[in-house]
């Protein structure tokens, strides 16, 4: 697989002991233009290109068109092992902002650092066929799909994260979330309804990767009694939000910009 990198990265650090980093996958076969720029520059003078062909130039999109078709499978079965590969270059790359020399132990749940003893947890965004299937009618390359990845550590205790880019279906919420739940986001506007399906799916999915629930039983737990928050919080212009869960003793921390739920 060809190497990868990361760019667009955020690091944000929580609370004294938690810290968290996202960032966006990319590889090799899109050109970096700056790069190409630089290059250029290089092999000729400087003096040759005007400001206005450096600046035409810095803003050109280059990408490398892809010579073999892929299947929708195939592409799936790419865009994890980036992802896999993506997010545990992304956590290499919050340690070197921390400045700790550690490796992870992923030899089982819930991962930790092999030195500091610090929990890990990953997330990314999904396989999502829909997304794959309109990357064909587009002709646009593989390394075009939206590869999130997301990681957060904590000195204290085992922690959930879950970036999200897609919707939750209304089916599949009636599939799995509590009736109590349902009775709620039922009278909601449409809209608010499947904002807030969403933040609750995504901190059903952060508490599973902490408890190790089965995923049908996770999802399925009763928080409505974080509706509420929600509701109030969707209407914030703060880009962090942070929410305390009285019943569990943790906290969850919303960030809408980057479509990620953090319980720590």
């Amino acid at each position: 697989m060809s190497t990868l990198k990361l760019r667009d990265t955020h690091y944000q650090q929580l609370d004294a002991t938690t810290w968290y980093a996202s960032a966006q996958i990319i590889t090799p076969s899109f050109l970096n233009y700056f790069d190409l720029l630089n290059n250029l520059q290089q092999l000729f003078n400087p003096n040759l290109l005007s400001k206005n062909k450096v600046e035409e130039l810095r803003h050109m999109q280059w990408y490398r068109i892809p010579t073999v078709s892929l299947s929708t499978r195939e592409i799936a079965h790419r865009q994890r092992q980036q992802q896999r590969t993506g997010v545990r270059l992304l956590l290499q790359s919050l340690l070197n902002k921390l400045e700790m020399i550690d490796t992870l132990n992923d030899a089982s749940f819930p991962y930790r650092l092999a030195n500091s003893q610090y929990y890990v947890c990953f997330s990314h965004t999904g396989t999502h066929n829909k997304i794959i299937s309109n990357q064909h009618k587009k002709n646009k390359p593989f390394d075009y799909l939206d590869n999130k990845v997301a990681v957060v550590i904590s000195a204290h205790r085992p922690v959930g994260i879950d970036i999200e880019i897609n919707a939750v279906k209304w089916q599949v919420a009636q599939r799995f979330f509590h009736v109590n739940e349902m009775a709620i986001l039922q009278t909601l506007p449409p809209m608010q309804r499947d904002i807030i399906a969403k933040l609750l799916w995504q901190i059903k999915e952060s508490f599973i990767k902490i408890y190790q629930y089965k995923l049908a039983h996770g999802l399925g737990k009763d928080y409505a009694y974080l509706i509420a928050d929600l509701i109030k919080g969707a209407t914030s212009k703060s880009p962090l939000l942070a929410i305390n869960d009285n019943k569990s003793n943790y906290r969850i921390a919303i960030l809408r910009h980057y479509q990620t739920v953090i319980i720590y």
